[in-house]
Protein backbone atom coordinates (compact mmCIF):
# COMPACT_ATOMS: atom_id res chain seq x y z
CA UNK A 1 0.00 0.00 0.00
CA UNK A 2 2.86 2.30 0.72
CA UNK A 3 4.39 2.05 -2.28
CA UNK A 4 0.98 2.78 -3.99
CA UNK A 5 0.75 5.85 -2.47
CA UNK A 6 4.21 7.30 -3.57
CA UNK A 7 3.34 6.40 -6.62
CA UNK A 8 0.19 8.20 -7.38
CA UNK A 9 1.68 11.30 -8.10
CA UNK A 10 4.03 10.38 -10.85
CA UNK A 11 1.27 8.15 -12.04
CA UNK A 12 -1.56 10.99 -12.01
CA UNK A 13 1.24 12.72 -14.05
CA UNK A 14 1.42 10.63 -16.45
CA UNK A 15 -2.13 10.21 -16.78
CA UNK A 16 -2.14 13.71 -17.82
CA UNK A 17 0.27 13.74 -20.11
CA UNK A 18 -0.87 10.61 -21.77
CA UNK A 19 -4.41 12.24 -22.66
CA UNK A 20 -2.95 15.37 -23.40
CA UNK A 21 -0.88 13.03 -26.33
CA UNK A 22 -4.05 11.13 -27.24
CA UNK A 23 -6.01 14.39 -27.70
CA UNK A 24 -3.00 15.47 -30.03
CA UNK A 25 -2.00 18.57 -27.67
CA UNK A 26 1.56 19.25 -27.98
CA UNK A 27 2.08 18.63 -24.26
CA UNK A 28 5.98 19.96 -23.87
CA UNK A 29 5.03 23.05 -25.66
CA UNK A 30 2.06 23.64 -23.48
CA UNK A 31 4.56 22.84 -21.09
CA UNK A 32 6.65 25.32 -21.25
CA UNK A 33 4.32 28.42 -22.21
CA UNK A 34 3.00 27.56 -18.81
CA UNK A 35 6.46 27.94 -17.01
CA UNK A 36 7.12 30.85 -19.03
CA UNK A 37 3.34 32.54 -18.25
CA UNK A 38 4.76 31.21 -14.11
CA UNK A 39 8.08 33.33 -14.30
CA UNK A 40 6.09 36.61 -15.75
CA UNK A 41 3.76 35.92 -12.77
CA UNK A 42 6.75 35.57 -10.55
CA UNK A 43 8.16 38.33 -11.82
CA UNK A 44 4.94 40.50 -11.63
CA UNK A 45 4.37 40.17 -8.01
CA UNK A 46 7.84 40.09 -6.92
CA UNK A 47 7.46 43.49 -5.82
CA UNK A 48 4.07 43.36 -3.79
CA UNK A 49 5.84 40.82 -1.98
CA UNK A 50 8.91 42.41 -1.12
CA UNK A 51 6.81 45.53 0.34
CA UNK A 52 4.76 43.06 2.44
CA UNK A 53 7.80 41.37 3.43
CA UNK A 54 9.61 44.53 4.66
CA UNK A 55 6.69 45.99 6.05
CA UNK A 56 6.63 42.79 8.35
CA UNK A 57 10.00 42.91 9.21
CA UNK A 58 9.80 47.04 9.94
CA UNK A 59 6.78 45.75 12.23
CA UNK A 60 8.23 43.21 14.11
CA UNK A 61 11.57 44.52 14.69
CA UNK A 62 10.61 48.00 15.71
CA UNK A 63 9.03 46.19 18.81
CA UNK A 64 5.61 47.86 17.75
CA UNK A 65 4.19 44.12 18.21
CA UNK A 66 5.06 44.07 22.02
CA UNK A 67 2.81 47.32 22.41
CA UNK A 68 0.10 45.40 20.48
CA UNK A 69 0.13 42.75 22.53
CA UNK A 70 0.30 44.49 25.79
CA UNK A 71 -3.35 46.09 24.80
CA UNK A 72 -4.63 43.31 23.16
CA UNK A 73 -4.08 40.91 26.39
CA UNK A 74 -6.49 41.88 28.98
CA UNK A 75 -9.01 41.71 26.53
CA UNK A 76 -7.88 38.29 25.37
CA UNK A 77 -7.92 37.34 28.71
CA UNK A 78 -11.37 38.42 29.72
CA UNK A 79 -13.11 36.38 26.81
CA UNK A 80 -11.64 33.48 27.78
CA UNK A 81 -8.83 33.41 24.73
CA UNK A 82 -4.94 32.23 25.80
CA UNK A 83 -3.52 35.24 26.50
CA UNK A 84 -0.07 33.31 25.33
CA UNK A 85 -1.61 33.00 22.31
CA UNK A 86 -1.71 36.15 21.38
CA UNK A 87 0.77 36.78 19.68
CA UNK A 88 -0.07 34.10 16.92
CA UNK A 89 -3.02 35.52 16.37
CA UNK A 90 -1.33 38.75 15.82
CA UNK A 91 1.53 37.13 13.59
CA UNK A 92 -0.78 34.60 11.63
CA UNK A 93 -2.07 37.30 9.15
CA UNK A 94 1.40 38.74 8.58
CA UNK A 95 3.74 36.01 8.23
CA UNK A 96 3.06 31.87 7.61
CA UNK A 97 6.34 31.43 8.48
CA UNK A 98 6.45 33.61 11.67
CA UNK A 99 3.66 31.87 13.29
CA UNK A 100 4.80 28.59 12.15
CA UNK A 101 7.67 29.34 14.88
CA UNK A 102 5.40 30.67 16.95
CA UNK A 103 3.16 27.66 17.05
CA UNK A 104 5.74 25.43 17.57
CA UNK A 105 7.10 27.27 20.82
CA UNK A 106 3.32 26.90 22.24
CA UNK A 107 3.24 23.07 21.31
CA UNK A 108 6.58 22.79 22.99
CA UNK A 109 5.81 24.99 26.29
CA UNK A 110 2.37 23.91 26.57
CA UNK A 111 2.18 20.79 24.84
CA UNK A 112 -0.38 19.48 22.08
CA UNK A 113 -2.97 18.40 24.46
CA UNK A 114 -3.46 21.37 26.75
CA UNK A 115 -6.43 23.67 26.15
CA UNK A 116 -3.62 26.25 25.14
CA UNK A 117 -2.31 23.79 22.48
CA UNK A 118 -5.51 23.04 20.90
CA UNK A 119 -6.93 26.70 20.41
CA UNK A 120 -3.03 27.30 19.04
CA UNK A 121 -3.75 24.08 16.27
CA UNK A 122 -7.65 25.09 15.60
CA UNK A 123 -6.16 28.54 15.01
CA UNK A 124 -3.61 27.36 12.67
CA UNK A 125 -6.00 25.42 10.81
CA UNK A 126 -8.55 28.16 10.46
CA UNK A 127 -6.88 31.27 9.67
CA UNK A 128 -5.05 32.57 6.80
CA UNK A 129 -1.92 34.98 6.14
CA UNK A 130 -4.13 37.57 4.92
CA UNK A 131 -1.51 40.07 3.92
CA UNK A 132 0.57 37.48 2.31
CA UNK A 133 -2.93 36.24 0.01
CA UNK A 134 -4.16 40.03 -0.63
CA UNK A 135 -0.61 40.39 -1.65
CA UNK A 136 -0.10 37.72 -4.16
CA UNK A 137 -3.09 37.40 -5.88
CA UNK A 138 -4.21 41.32 -6.21
CA UNK A 139 -0.61 41.91 -7.28
CA UNK A 140 -0.58 39.18 -9.68
CA UNK A 141 -3.93 40.80 -11.71
CA UNK A 142 -2.60 44.59 -10.96
CA UNK A 143 -5.26 45.64 -8.26
CA UNK A 144 -4.02 48.46 -6.57
CA UNK A 145 -7.42 49.01 -4.42
CA UNK A 146 -8.38 46.26 -2.36
CA UNK A 147 -11.83 47.70 -1.36
CA UNK A 148 -13.38 45.58 1.14
CA UNK A 149 -11.25 42.17 1.05
CA UNK A 150 -9.21 43.19 4.03
CA UNK A 151 -11.63 44.04 6.59
CA UNK A 152 -13.44 41.13 5.41
CA UNK A 153 -10.40 38.89 5.81
CA UNK A 154 -9.71 40.14 9.18
CA UNK A 155 -13.30 39.34 10.36
CA UNK A 156 -12.83 36.40 8.72
CA UNK A 157 -9.80 35.34 10.84
CA UNK A 158 -11.38 36.97 13.59
CA UNK A 159 -14.21 34.88 13.42
CA UNK A 160 -11.43 31.37 13.13
CA UNK A 161 -9.91 33.08 16.51
CA UNK A 162 -13.46 32.96 18.66
CA UNK A 163 -14.77 29.43 16.79
CA UNK A 164 -10.92 28.29 18.16
CA UNK A 165 -11.70 29.11 21.39
CA UNK A 166 -15.38 28.17 21.63
CA UNK A 167 -14.58 24.77 19.56
CA UNK A 168 -11.71 23.90 22.58
CA UNK A 169 -14.05 24.58 25.16
CA UNK A 170 -16.85 22.80 23.37
CA UNK A 171 -14.26 19.34 23.64
CA UNK A 172 -13.79 19.63 27.38
CA UNK A 173 -10.63 21.73 28.11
Amino acid sequence: MDYIIKALIPIIIASIVLYGMLKGVKVYECFVEGAKDGIKICIGIFPYLLAMILAVTVFRESRAMNYVIAFVTPAAKLVGFPPELVPLAIVKPLSGSGALGIFAEVLKRYGADSYTGLVASIMMGSTETIFYTITVYYGAVKIKKIRHTLWAAVMADLSGIIMATAMAKLIGF
